[in-house]
C-alpha cells in the first residue's frame, strides 16, 4: 500500500503535477481481453457507470448522482466493545452475511511500529503484544447501522490484504517477513492468519505456519479442491512469487488449515521475470508448481531461497488475488526497471487455469500515450454482482475507485475528497477492501488514511 511505494518515482511526480492542475482524468487505458475477467458473474447491460461524479458538499466522498454513503467508521472513535480507539491503516476487508440481513464485516489494519493507532490488544485475541496490527470486526443491521465494533484479532504486523475463505472467515496477511528481534517485535511475523468476524475467539491468533512466512499480500481458493493460490509484494529485487498451498485437510471448515499442508511456488518455464511480458493474450503451458525448500524462512526468505538449476519466476509488487469461473486472478500492480524489474509496466492481470495448467496475461493497465488516462497501479479488485470489476487504483494524485465493465468500459465510482496534504500540495488517502455485502446492494469500502469504512448504497442494478 501507500507506505511502501517510493516517493520519488516518475510514475508519482507525473500524477501529483496532474492533480495539481485538474488534468487528472477518470479512465483507465489498459488492452486485453476483458471478458476473461468476469466468468462466473452476470452480464452487464446498458451504457458503462452511473454518470458523473458529484462533489460532496461534507468533503469526503464524490459519487454518482443516486448514491449515497454512510460512514460507519473512523479511525480514533471508539470501538462499541469499549476494547479501545478505532485502529489506522483501513485496509484489505470482506463481508459476510448476517442474521436478518445484516452483515460483518472484517477490516484489516496495516500497522507498523510506526502506527498512529495500534489495534488494541485483547486477551486471547493477541500474537504478539509488540505487534500494532490486526483485524477488527463491525456487526451491521440491514439498514447498515452499526451493531457492533471490536478486535478481532491483534498483535499482527502490517495487515495488508487477504480473502474470505469457502466457509466464511476471514484469512488476513501480514505483509513483513521481520523476525524476532526486530522492530521490537517479540515473535516471528509474516504469516496468515484465520479470522472468525462472528465469533473471533473461535479462531484466535493462531498463525498458519505451514502456508508460509514472506511479506504475503492476498490469497484466493478454487472452490473445487481447496487448494489456496497466495501472492507475495516483495518490496526489493529478487521479487516476490507466486504461490500455492495444498492443505492437508481440504475443505475441512474452520481451523482446518491448522493441520499444514504443502507451499509450492510457481516456475513459468523460461520467464524468470513477468514484467518481461508485454502483450496480452500471451498465454503459457506446463507451468510448473516447485516445493518451497524452508516455508517458515528459518534462515533464508523465501524469494532467495535455492530452486534448483532453473530457478524460478518472480514479480513486482504482486498484490490483489481473486478466484473467478475456473482460474485464478492475481495482479502485479506495477513494474520499474529503475527498482530492479526486467522491463516496466503500469499494471498487469494475470489469469491461470489449473485443470489447463495454462498462464494467460489478460490485462495490461496504462497511460501508453495519453497522460489523462490514469490506469496505473491496480490494487484491490473484487467482482461487481451486476458483473464486472471494481478496482482501488493504488497510485498518486486523486484516489478514485473504478469500475470496469464486461465490455471493457471504464468508469469512475468513487472518489476521495479528505485532504490530508495541504491547499497548496493536496494529498488523498487511497482506497483498499473494495467488496460486496452478501446481496448485492451496497459496496463496502475504506480509504486507508484517514482511516475510513464506508458503505455505498443506490441504484446499483439499474
Amino acid at each position: 500500500m501507500s507506505e511502501t511505494r517510493p516517493s520519488d518515482s516518475p510514475s508519482a511526480t507525473r500524477r501529483q503535477v496532474l492533480a495539481r492542475t485538474g488534468a487528472l482524468g477518470a479512465g483507465i487505458a489498459f488492452t486485453g481481453a476483458i471478458s476473461e475477467l468476469f466468468a462466473g458473474t452476470a452480464a452487464a447491460h446498458g451504457k458503462a457507470g452511473y454518470g458523473p461524479l458529484v462533489p460532496d458538499p461534507d468533503g469526503l466522498l464524490d459519487l454518482p448522482k443516486g448514491f449515497r454513503y454512510k460512514v460507519l467508521s473512523r479511525e480514533g472513535d471508539e470501538l462499541r466493545s469499549g476494547e479501545g480507539k478505532v485502529p489506522s491503516n483501513h485496509d484489505g476487508m470482506a463481508a459476510f452475511r448476517g442474521r436478518n440481513g445484516g452483515v460483518h464485516l472484517v477490516r484489516n489494519h496495516e500497522n507498523r511500529v510506526t502506527a498512529k493507532l495500534a489495534v488494541p490488544t485483547v486477551e486471547g485475541l493477541t500474537y504478539d503484544p509488540q505487534g500494532k496490527g490486526g483485524c477488527t470486526a463491525l456487526a451491521l443491521d440491514g439498514r447498515n447501522n452499526v451493531l457492533d465494533e471490536r478486535v478481532a484479532i491483534a498483535g499482527t504486523a502490517v495487515n495488508c490484504a487477504g480473502g474470505p475463505s469457502l466457509w466464511g472467515t476471514w484469512l488476513t496477511c501480514e505483509e513483513t517477513e521481520d523476525k524476532a528481534g526486530t522492530n521490537g517485535y517479540t515473535k516471528d511475523h509474516g504469516f496468515i492468519f484465520e479470522v472468525d468476524a462472528v465469533d473471533p475467539r473461535r479462531t484466535g491468533a493462531v498463525p498458519l505456519t505451514a502456508m508460509g512466512r514472506f511479506q504475503h499480500e492476498a490469497v484466493a481458493i478454487d472452490p473445487r479442491n481447496g487448494t489456496v493460490y497466495e501472492t507475495e509484494d516483495a518490496f526489493e529485487k529478487p521479487f516476490g512469487l507466486f504461490y500455492r498451498f495444498l492443505p492437508e485437510k481440504p475443505l475441512g471448515g474452520v481451523g482446518s488449515l491448522q493441520a499444514g499442508g504443502k507451499l509450492q511456488a510457481m516456475r513459468v518455464p523460461g520467464v524468470a521475470d513477468l514484467s518481461k511480458i508485454q502483450e496480452t493474450g500471451a498465454s503459457f503451458d506446463g507451468i510448473e508448481w516447485v516445493d518451497v525448500p524452508d516455508p517458515l524462512a528459518a534462515q533464508t526468505p523465501i524469494r532467495h531461497q535455492d530452486f534448483g538449476p532453473k530457478g524460478i519466476t518472480h514479480a513486482q509488487k504482486l498484490e490483489g488475488c481473486y478466484w473467478g469461473g475456473r482460474s485464478v486472478y492475481f495482479v502485479s500492480s506495477y513494474a520499474k526497471s529503475a527498482e530492479g524489474s526486467a522491463a516496466d509496466h503500469y499494471g498487469q492481470i494475470w489469469r491461470y487455469d489449473p485443470s489447463e495448467g495454462r498462464l494467460t496475461l489478460v490485462i495490461v493497465f496504462g497511460p501508453d500515450s495519453d497522460l489523462q488516462l490514469p490506469g496505473e497501479e491496480p490494487d484491490n479488485i473484487c467482482l461487481a454482482p451486476g458483473g464486472g470489476l471494481m478496482v482501488c487504483e493504488d497510485g498518486e494524485g486523486a484516489q478514485h475507485v473504478y469500475g470496469l465493465t464486461r465490455r471493457g468500459e471504464v468508469y469512475a465510482m468513487a472518489r476521495g475528497r479528505q485532504n490530508i496534504g495541504t491547499p497548496e500540495e493536496p494529498e488523498w488517502g487511497e482506497f483498499a477492501g473494495v467488496t460486496f455485502s452478501p446481496d448485492g446492494d451496497t459496496m463496502y469500502m475504506n480509504c486507508y488514511k484517514p482511516g475510513t469504512t464506508f458503505a455505498v448504497t443506490g441504484p446499483w442494478h439499474d
